[in-house]
């Protein structure tokens, strides 16, 4: 079991890492955060039916490790974050538009709720509405109403 279960994280880990970084915003905190989901998803591992696919049961443990984790981290007081303030050198040819878009939308999903954060990272994972609705615990049709709502709002943020 415990080989099987070092087998399934190795293949999926990205997963594991993508939620990092969409709840998180340093590097300290998305360590902390991947280890954290690593020990629930062991904990829940003896509860994996295989009903579902490895991947879509390791999105919905992670994802709820990683709401709940930010909800408890929204209670703290709040402070400037290091990297943030840190000056860079990039080199004169480096085209950084692409990483600056990146960080936009980044920016952009994380002035999002909980659940829509969620949404637009599978749907971003390509993940189609039957499986994002399975993970998430709401209808297919929620889904697609929800994703449609939350691209309007990410217009907005975008472009005010």
């Amino acid at each position: 079991m415990e080989h099987q279960f070092v087998t399934d994280l190795q293949n999926n880990q990205n997963i594991v890492h993508k939620v990092c970084t969409l709840y998180t915003s340093n590097k300290d905190a998305h360590n902390d955060l991947f280890q954290e989901i690593t020990i629930q998803l062991w904990k829940a591992y003896p509860k994996f039916r295989g009903e579902a696919k490895f991947s879509t049961w390791m999105y919905r443990v992670a994802l709820n490790t990683a709401i709940t984790l930010y909800r408890k981290s929204k209670r703290t007081i709040k402070t400037q974050d290091y990297d943030s303030i840190i000056f860079k050198i990039k080199a004169d040819e480096y085209d950084a538009t692409e990483e600056e878009q990146l960080k936009l939308m980044y920016k952009a999903v994380k002035q999002l709720g909980d659940i829509d954060k969620a949404l637009v990272f599978m749907y971003l994972e390509d993940k189609d509405y039957k499986e994002i609705s399975e993970t998430l615990g709401i209808s297919e049709v929620n889904a697609r109403v929800k994703m449609n709502r939350i691209k309007k709002k990410l217009r907005t943020i975008l472009n005010p």
